[in-house]
């Protein structure tokens, strides 16, 4: 198969039937960044809204340079991978300190920005500044292992992808080639039940001429991720409650939450939880009855998160410039992990009160 052939067909598929995104009515470089940032590993209808409520508060890529993190933070709030939204912020920053404010348009410059790797610089430049780089996301790798027949996804058939796509780039709409594959691998050639028979490069694919193409790349084990217990206090003092702000280095670093931690093994829940609240806030915490659990799956693992009304004992929490004291209206003023929100979720049906 010639692998060229698959370029016309592409293009004037994108043009016809590709889907109204508000990303992609931009010619605007700090847009069109700005949604591939927030799409790495999210879906495209998860991504809308907030792109949208983000667009709206910070239109411009100045805007967000002089933003404090937390407000950022804020609007990012539950699309998860907090070190996107930070990486960004100073990745903005320095665009604006050394650039003009004006994205680069050159590879090494744009490549060396905190948080863009080889995806989103070939992505960006291609839309953004026709640069013929091509990219090689999920949705790429599928429907370019089932065009040349490659089962294993070894480094050097990713090589051979690579290879093969930079020598067909076209060099006038790079862009829409690029959203081209993305597009067709996102809405036809899924990696269950693709739709071939509706495919622009049905004709030029091994897998489907061979009948089979689901399995094409050999799909990968997925490991088993570990569970974990974890317990947290509301701990009121009259009617506000106390909350604390991860470290900025750490996962969810710069979110604010309950305290809490994980329950040891040989620990009951409210032994743990006795455990990490002294540890955390300094103070002896008596712990009251418990409100609920909530579910939650992180990318390596997941945890059940248990929560219990608090009270301060005999000693107090000495509050230090990561911790607060707030009333149960003033939640949306921080931003917190959506798991905290999923306990706000049953706290706002069982009352917030002791």
């Amino acid at each position: 198969m010639q692998i060229k052939l698959i370029v016309d067909p592409i293009l004037s598929w994108y043009r016809r039937e590709k889907r109204i995104l508000p990303f992609r009515l931009t010619s605007n470089p700090y847009k069109i960044w700005l949604s591939e940032v927030m799409l790495q590993q999210t879906r495209v209808n998860t991504v809308i809204p907030y792109y949208n409520s983000w667009i709206k508060s910070y239109p411009s890529l100045a805007s967000v340079a002089k933003a404090k993190i937390s407000s950022l933070l804020k609007i990012w709030e539950g699309l998860g991978y907090y070190s996107r939204c930070k990486n960004f912020h100073k990745a903005c920053k320095i665009v604006v300190n050394d650039f003009q404010g004006i994205v680069p348009s050159k590879l090494e410059n744009f490549i060396a920005l905190p948080g863009v790797g080889e995806y989103t610089a070939a992505a960006v430049l291609s839309i953004a500044y026709n640069k013929p780089y091509p990219v090689i996301d999920a949705n790429v790798k599928r429907v370019l292992c089932r065009l040349l027949g490659i089962r294993n996804y070894s480094q050097y058939n990713k090589d051979r992808i690579l290879r093969n796509l930079t020598k067909i780039i076209p060099q006038k709409y790079p862009g829409d080639f690029n959203q081209g594959i993305m597009e067709i691998g996102a809405l036809i050639c899924k990696s269950q039940n693709p739709d071939c028979k509706v495919c622009p490069v049905q004709q030029f694919c091994i897998a489907n001429h061979r009948g089979c193409p689901e399995r094409y790349p050999k799909k990968i084990k997925k490991k088993s991720v570990p569970h974990y217990e974890i317990v947290t206090g509301i701990i009121w003092r009259g009617n506000k409650f106390y909350v604390q702000k991860r470290d900025n280095n750490a996962m969810l670093g710069g979110l604010w939450e309950f305290p809490g931690g994980k329950v040891e093994s040989d620990e009951s829940y409210r032994t743990a939880l006795i455990r990490e609240l002294q540890e955390e806030c300094g103070a002896i915490i008596k712990v009251c009855k418990k409100i609920g659990a909530v579910k939650h799956t992180y990318s390596h693992f997941s945890i059940t998160l248990h929560l219990y009304h608090c009270i301060e004992d005999n000693n107090k929490i000495d509050l230090k410039p990561n911790m607060k004291w707030i009333k149960p209206n003033q939640v949306e003023m921080l931003p917190f992990p959506k798991a905290n929100h999923k306990l706000f979720k049953i706290l706002d049906e069982s009352g917030w009160n002791v």
